[in-house]
């Protein structure tokens, strides 16, 4: 017997992922089926009671274990980038751009936002459903002035569909569409207010056409957790007279060009001088 919370895998496909049940609801056939969010993933997706296997403890670890290796290895690598370039600016002194994230994971947006302030950026995370944020963004901008905007959730390509460009083939991308057009009209500038928007299998082309610097996902792929983190230090930290690089920005990220993609796009980062003794 499967309860929310478990963490579980599904053998028809390999049990390559692993998700928490998040609901457990009985079909039109009278079948359990299990409301799942990847444990590292930013995808939800369903599955039958029947495909579902239960992942031990020391399993869980060593999933986590491999994830959080990735992330590190990531993670190093961008700070040892940044501590190169801020050896070449010793005179100067520098102030990231600010973030403010809408996510409708709780806990995945409290792992970004303790990255983010670890890596030395101000940032600010708000938990709201991915189908709330279209509702309440506007507002929320108007109180929390910021550079950067990340929208995130859960999304996925629903079994079945064929149509890539319908919404109505996503969970959630509609939503992501929707958001991002409303923050836009509250700031039409993309280099005044950037935005990272989508999460796994989204509508990539409709969410930047709505106005997206960043979205997910090119070729449909799942994308990590982390990486809007990875898109987002690079920008905040990356000088507003220069152009970051989107081929170079992408490389950071665990996805690549498969789950991430953007348009060129304005660091938010400025430099001041000079350096204060205290």
């Amino acid at each position: 017997m499967f309860c929310v919370g478990d963490i579980v895998a599904r053998p028809s496909h390999r049990q390559d992922i692993f998700f928490n049940i998040d609901q457990i609801v009985i079909n039109a056939n009278g079948e359990g089926l299990a409301i799942l969010k990847g444990l590292n993933l930013r995808i939800l997706a369903d599955a039958p009671i029947s495909d579902l296997v239960s992942k031990s403890p020391v399993e869980v670890a060593n999933y986590e274990r491999e994830d959080n290796k990735m992330i590190y290895q990531k993670l190093h690598k961008l700070t040892s980038q940044r501590k190169v370039e801020q050896d070449d600016q010793r005179e100067f002194f520098e102030i990231p751009g600010r973030v403010l994230q809408l996510d409708g994971d709780q806990e995945y947006l409290s792992q970004c936002i303790k990255t983010y302030r670890q890596m030395g950026i101000e940032a600010k995370g708000i938990c709201k459903s991915e189908m709330e944020q279209p509702k309440v963004i506007r507002k929320i901008l108007q109180e929390n002035p910021t550079d950067i905007l990340v929208l995130t959730g859960h999304d996925g390509f629903i079994s079945g569909k064929r149509d890539f460009h319908s919404m109505g083939s996503y969970r959630s991308s509609r939503y992501f569409v929707e958001s991002v057009l409303e923050a836009r009209r509250f700031q039409h500038n993309r280099d005044a207010l950037v935005i990272f928007a989508g999460a796994c299998q989204s509508n990539y082309e409709a969410i930047l056409s709505a106005g997206a610097n960043f979205a997910s996902s090119p070729k449909r792929m799942l994308i990590h957790a982390f990486d809007p983190v990875f898109i987002v230090e690079r920008i905040a930290f990356t000088p507003t007279d220069q152009i970051v690089s989107v081929k170079d920005i992408l490389m950071h990220t665990i996805t690549g060009t498969d789950g991430i993609g953007g348009v060129e796009t304005r660091g938010q980062m400025r430099r001041g001088y000079p350096r204060s003794p205290y």
